[in-house]
């Protein structure tokens, strides 16, 4: 059964940007890209951690990547595909999102087994 949260205002999030939240045991990050939101659940496909030590720090030093602060896997914000890394050809699991009213709203899935 899926359950839908509300995150935040899209407006929370600014351009460049990643934000965490969580819901129980399960995590998100949503980051904005070229005005695109992207949302992803916080899990590494390699060990199936989170992909952060601290809060809302999901970016490469660039800020041109997702990375998995564990290991240093880098993947691309609009795919989620791992282009660097032990999980390489792996991806992210996206996380369905709508926008309402201005409030990002997703619906939270399972990752795999």
């Amino acid at each position: 059964m899926s359950e839908q949260q509300r995150l935040c205002p899209l407006a929370d999030i600014p351009e460049g940007e990643a934000c965490g939240f969580e819901f129980g045991r399960k995590s998100v990050v949503a980051v904005v890209r070229d005005g695109q939101l992207h949302t992803y659940l916080n899990w590494c496909p390699h060990l199936g951690i989170d992909l952060n030590f601290m809060p809302d720090e999901f970016l490469d030093m660039d800020r041109q990547f997702l990375m998995c602060a564990n290991h240093g896997a880098l993947f691309e914000i609009e795919t989620g595909e791992c282009l660097s890394g032990p999980c390489q050809g792996e991806s992210l699991v996206p996380v369905p999102h709508d926008i309402r009213d201005g409030d990002i709203w997703v619906t939270l899935v399972e990752p795999p087994l």
